[in-house]
């Protein structure tokens, strides 16, 4: 008896250890050492980034089509952030993917005392994400207007539209057949997004930067532990079980798209974006993810083994006697 309550208890503490070494989102970090996105492109995930897709033959040609793009963002180390992308600037109808655009104009709307944040508000934004519920989504446009939901993609606290740099998230019809369409100005198109784009919003919420750090959280809190089972998500759940999700996704004909940041243990922390134009998108999506970690996995590799080699140079501390 003696020794499996020793075992429990340490079993325990282990677990609390562990949680130690997850840090929360948003991240606890000095807002002023925050870069921009772009500028935390690295050369080495890029390349591994560039050799696991185009070995696959389909997915090359869909990526030399521009049919396929690929965002990912490397969270490990929060004093060390990694992007690569491929075709990330290239804009895609993304269906239910800028959801992420009204979510967000809703919380401006909170924080500047334009709409209330009720609980029957708050159940139209867990359904609009969480479900990709199309009806909830309608509502929550009609609280906030078409109009301001462009004026808060442009503004320049935010930036997720410029058309002059490729365009971004956008929303410009209801989630409906019916309804007024106000299209984007790059390619015309009324639901759309760029892998990029995608990337900085998870970014700027897991840096506590998306309207202030509490507001992070709240959005944080909605897009966790998605209601449906598909594409990144199924795959997800069967590898990394324990790892918590963020995640937003689109499906309409042939354009599939998924979005997620991943919270788990050691290297598993990361966002990973991608819009596929293909019949087959949701099957390739689950296959992406997988290739993604490998991506990821390796890039961790590689980082330790740099890390030790600089740790093996490092002259050790010299004592003198007085």
């Amino acid at each position: 008896m003696t020794f499996i309550m020793i075992f429990f208890l340490a079993a325990t503490l282990e677990g609390k250890e562990l949680v130690k070494t997850i840090p929360s989102l948003p991240l606890n970090v000095n807002p002023e050492t925050i870069r921009p996105l772009s500028e935390l492109a690295d050369k080495v995930l890029q390349q591994h980034l560039e050799d696991i897709l185009f070995s696959n033959p389909s997915w090359r040609q869909l990526i030399r089509a521009k049919k396929m793009t690929i965002g990912l963002v490397d969270l490990t180390d929060p004093s060390n952030i990694l992007f690569a992308m491929v075709n990330g600037d290239e804009m895609m109808y993304a269906a239910s993917l800028p959801k992420l655009a009204i979510l967000l104009t809703a919380f401006h709307c909170f924080e500047n005392k334009i709409i209330e944040q009720t609980p029957e508000v708050m159940k139209d934004l867990n359904l609009m994400i969480r479900k990709s519920n199309n009806q909830a989504a309608s509502r929550m446009i009609e609280r906030v207007t078409m109009e301001r939901i462009h004026e808060v993609l442009t503004l320049k606290c935010y930036d997720f539209y410029d058309e002059t740099r490729g365009g971004g998230i956008w929303v410009g019809k209801e989630y409906a057949k019916t309804g007024k369409r106000m299209p984007e100005a790059v390619k015309g198109l009324s639901h759309a997004a760029t892998a990029s784009q995608v990337c900085r919003f998870y970014y700027q919420l897991a840096m506590g930067k998306l309207i202030s750090r509490e507001r992070s959280r709240e959005m944080l809190e909605i897009l966790i532990n998605p209601g449906i089972e598909h594409k990144f998500v199924k795959a997800l759940h069967q590898i990394v079980p324990q790892a918590d999700i963020f995640r937003k996704s689109g499906t309409w004909k042939t354009w599939h798209s998924d979005s997620v940041m991943v919270w788990g243990p050691e290297w598993r922390r990361y966002i990973a974006v991608a819009l596929i134009n293909n019949k087959n998108g949701e099957t390739i999506l689950r296959k992406l993810i997988m290739e993604l970690e490998i991506v990821l996995k390796q890039n961790a590799a590689i980082i330790k083994k740099k890390q030790k080699h600089l740790a093996a140079f490092v002259e050790p501390e010299k004592c003198f006697e007085i």
